[in-house]
């Protein structure tokens, strides 16, 4: 069972430019069935960012398509968010998300992209 997911690797970048998010879950796992990516821009609701499964099935929101690439390391139950040519409309807290028999949540990290 998933104990807790935790982030890292948010910052400030400047138009254009790019980070790698990570996010690793620790507790008694087999499998966690979905990990992925959400974020929260202010004034906004979550929403959606990337998911894949343990079979390595993606999905993209439109905004980010392109632009993103989302890959997962079963074996030590941790995600990556490759983030490139970022915008300051992908300012947010990004939330790392996990499902496996119930949803978990990362505590979140900023990324801030500077005009």
């Amino acid at each position: 069972q998933v104990q807790s997911v935790e982030e890292s690797g948010g910052g400030l970048v400047q138009v254009g430019g790019s980070l790698r998010l990570s996010c690793s879950a620790s507790g008694r796992i087999f499998s966690i069935d979905v990990m992925g990516w959400y974020r929260q821009a202010p004034g906004k609701e979550r929403e959606l960012v990337s998911l894949i499964t343990n079979g390595g099935l993606t999905n993209y929101a439109d905004s980010v398509k392109d632009r993103f690439t989302i890959s997962r390391d079963n074996a030590k139950n941790t995600v990556y968010l490759q983030m490139n040519r970022l915008q300051p409309e992908d300012t947010a807290v990004y939330y790392c998300f996990a499902h496996q028999s119930n949803d978990y949540w990362g505590q979140g990290t900023q990324v801030t992209v500077s005009a």
